[in-house]
């Protein structure tokens, strides 16, 4: 596997996805392409490399005219980044995503500072956004569903990650696009592992989050980050007690230490995940994640 190849996700006919290559990292940032009667694309990426989304379509046999939807899960940039070069790229393409994002995407600004001060240096891994124009976008709430002609995508809420972010649930191949309602799933080395960045991480939402999938149950999940996987409800169950997990131990770490750079410190130190992301992403993420559990216990 290597950025910008395009897979076909096993069992699901008619949905591909492709390693976008997202932060220089392999086997991070996925985006889906589903060949419907109305061809969608769920995730655009950060907006850097959006070229090999087009080339996939271009693999799949879409004509870039032809695609009808863009569907970022939620507006983080990592999700939604690359959403108006898509649109300008695909021309009668709509972009719907949950109604409380549709104004960050018309107006990119305020979502930009924010990511800036959240993902700290990994900004340079970033586009600058082009904004959606506003008669190119739709908002969607929880409960609704999508209608690609030969499918139906139905739409549920699940902010525990971000008040913006909704799951799509594909009926016809029973897959579920997670955005990060289910974590970060890593193939190389099969776990499942928490994302918390700031300012909006709530674990009990998260946890709310874990259930709402496990009601749906789908056949397949298919995580941002990264890839599809059959679901199983013990990974599942194995989220929820990552989050209870990690949360203690930052809480833990932050009574024994008690400042919060140290904190930050010790879990950017000991990450595990050097050997599979690199140095810099590995470490780039633990802070980014230690930071969002600090500002959710400032809160409590």
């Amino acid at each position: 596997m290597a950025i910008g190849d395009v897979f076909a996700v096993e069992g699901c006919p008619d949905l591909y996805y492709v390693d976008t290559g997202m932060y220089d990292t392999e086997e991070y940032g996925a985006v889906y392409v589903l060949d419907a009667e109305q061809p969608a694309l769920i995730d655009t990426g950060i907006g850097t490399r959006y070229e090999n989304i087009l080339d996939a379509l271009d693999e799949v046999g879409i004509a870039r005219e032809d695609l009808a939807y863009i569907l970022p899960t939620h507006v983080h940039l990592d999700h939604a980044g690359g959403a108006g070069y898509l649109a300008e790229a695909c021309p009668n393409a709509t972009v719907m995503t949950h109604e409380i994002g549709v104004p960050h995407l018309i107006d990119p600004g305020a979502l930009v500072a924010g990511t800036k001060a959240a993902v700290e240096d990994q900004w340079s891994f970033y586009a600058e956004p082009k904004p959606v124009p506003e008669e190119r976008i739709e908002g969607l709430a929880g409960g609704d569903a999508i209608d690609l002609g030969d499918r139906t995508l139905d739409v549920y809420h699940a902010p525990g990650h971000a008040p913006h972010q909704v799951t799509f649930h594909d009926r016809a191949n029973d897959a579920l696009f997670t955005g990060d309602a289910a974590g970060i799933w890593i193939p190389g080395i099969e776990r499942v592992r928490q994302t918390s960045p700031p300012s909006n991480f709530d674990l009990d939402a998260c946890l709310d989050d874990v259930e709402i999938v496990r009601e749906i149950e789908p056949d397949v999940l298919c995580f941002g980050h990264f890839g599809p996987r059959e679901y199983d409800d013990a990974l599942m169950a194995e989220y929820a007690r990552v989050l209870e997990e990690w949360v203690a131990a930052v809480a833990d770490k932050r009574a024994e230490l008690d400042d919060d750079e140290a904190v930050i410190d010790h879990f950017v130190e000991t990450s595990e995940m050097v050997d599979v992301w690199g140095e810099r992403k590995a470490r780039a993420e633990e802070r980014l994640n230690t930071r969002g559990v600090l500002g959710y216990l400032d809160e409590q």
